[in-house]
Formats: structure tokens, sequence, C-alpha cells
């Protein structure tokens, strides 16, 4: 693999992800335009590895100075400021279309800017889970293996998620989830061999079990996601996508919680 091209592309990826104060590199046109899936896809564990690793920081940071749970809350509060609460935003979209009575109403709330009621009521969830599911790790295992946990869960969540653009059609000819590229299947497998790989440091937090656990939970979530998807929208869609990153890294959670606790 091309060194030099791995870590160029990884900065691409990584800005697409968060908002990250990245530089603009050499030759590079549009540094804020969509990036295309179809190649980066490789890198999308590496990123989620970073994104992770720095949310795990400040959980190691906080929770020198303050109880698992403060500490919990400023990590997730962390990691909606470096992402721009992406994830988060397809999950609500996600939620709210979930009042819809057709499949193109369902296509406009997601465009909707705004949030509703079902949105507000899964964001409350999303965010609560996975405070309480740091907090219960911080508590069981310490900050640090908590951090490792949290870094092996952004990879794989991140990685998985995107099954859904290797397995379904983009649900309408526009949008992110059209404009990034359907990523072949090889690069996908290859992509969720190194997520797997990195799973290897959740080990510490939740044991063998755990990490087996925690990624059967994330294969089984997104057969769930994608039978959602073509069944509501007829084909995924960027927040679908972002939606199933959000469940698939509270459920690896929450499965090496129970993993780890006593």
């Amino acid at each position: 693999m091309d060194n030099p091209a791995l870590w160029r592309d990884t900065i691409v990826a990584l800005r697409f992800f968060s908002r990250l104060p990245l530089p603009t590199l050499p030759g590079e046109a549009d540094p804020h335009g969509l990036p295309d899936f179809t190649r980066l896809i490789r890198v999308v564990p590496l990123v989620g590895l970073v994104l992770g690793g720095l949310a795990g920081a400040v959980l190691i940071a906080a929770g020198l100075l303050w109880q698992p749970v403060i500490a919990a809350l400023l990590c997730v509060g962390a990691a909606a400021v470096m992402t721009g609460a992406f994830h988060e935003d397809g999950l609500a979209d996600t939620a709210d279309s979930l009042g819809g009575m057709s499949r193109d109403r369902r296509l406009d709330i997601m465009k909707d800017s705004r949030i509703g009621t079902f949105g507000a009521t899964a964001l409350i969830i999303g965010l609560g889970l996975r405070v309480a599911a740091l907090a219960g790790l911080v508590t069981a295992v310490g900050a640090g293996r908590t951090a490792l946990a949290l870094a092996a869960a952004g990879a794989v969540s991140r990685t998985v998620a995107l099954g859904l653009q290797v397995r379904l059609p983009p649900a309408r000819v526009e949008g992110v989830a059209y404009a990034t590229g359907m990523p072949r299947e090889a690069d996908w497998y290859r992509a969720l061999a190194m997520a797997a790989a990195i799973a290897i440091l959740a080990v510490p937090a939740g044991g063998v079990f755990g990490v087996i656990c925690g990624l059967g939970v994330a294969g089984l979530l997104l057969l769930l996601a994608i039978r959602f998807a073509d069944s509501h929208v007829g084909g995924q869609t960027g927040d679908i996508t972002g939606a199933t990153q959000q469940v698939i890294e509270i459920g690896m959670l929450l499965a090496l919680l129970a993993s780890a606790a006593p």
C-alpha cells in the first residue's frame, strides 16, 4: 500500500467526517468538496480510530479531575464538536422520517434541517446511552481501557455502517450518499478486516468475548439497517448511514460493558 497516498486519503476523509483544522494538501483543488468513497473507503477505519482516540483522550483527561459520568459527558460532547454532530444529525433525521407516510415524504423529512419530536427523542436516548456506557466502563475498567474501547468502536462503527452504501443504491439521485459514490464490495471487506484488527484495542476493556460480541452486534445491526433502509426509502441515504453508525457504536459499547461488568 502506498503510504503517502494512504495518509493523504486519511486527511481527506478526516476532513469529511470531522471539523478538525486540517491543512490543504498540495494539488488539492477543492478541500471542502465531497470525497469519493470508492477510493477512500480503505481509510475509514483509520478515521474512526483517530476520532475515537481523540474523544478517548478527553475522557482520560477529564477522568483525572471528575467522576466517570462527568468525564463521559465531556467526552461525548467533545466527540460531537469534533465531528460537527455529523452522525447525530443523521440519527435525528432518520428518527424524524418515521413520521412520514410515504417514501417521498420520508426523504423530504430527512432533508429538512429542523428537528422534530422523534429526532429529539432519538438524540436524548442515543446520547444518554453513550454517556451511560462510557461511565459504566470507566467505573469497571478505568478511563485508559475505556478510551481504547472507544477508539475501537469508532473504527468499527464507521466502517461497518458503510455497508449500507455497498449493499444498497442511493435512495435519491442527489445528496451526500449519491455524490460520494458506491464503494466496491471487495474494498469494503478489506476495510472491515482493518477495522476488525483495530477492534483488538477493546480487549483490555471487554475481553476477547466482549470484542467478539461487539463485532457480532455490529454485524447484526448492519443487517437490520439494510432491511430498514430498503423498506423505508428504497435505498440508502447519508442520514441512515449516520444513524447506523451511532447505533452500532452504542451497541458495541454496551456489549463491552456487559462483558466487563463484575
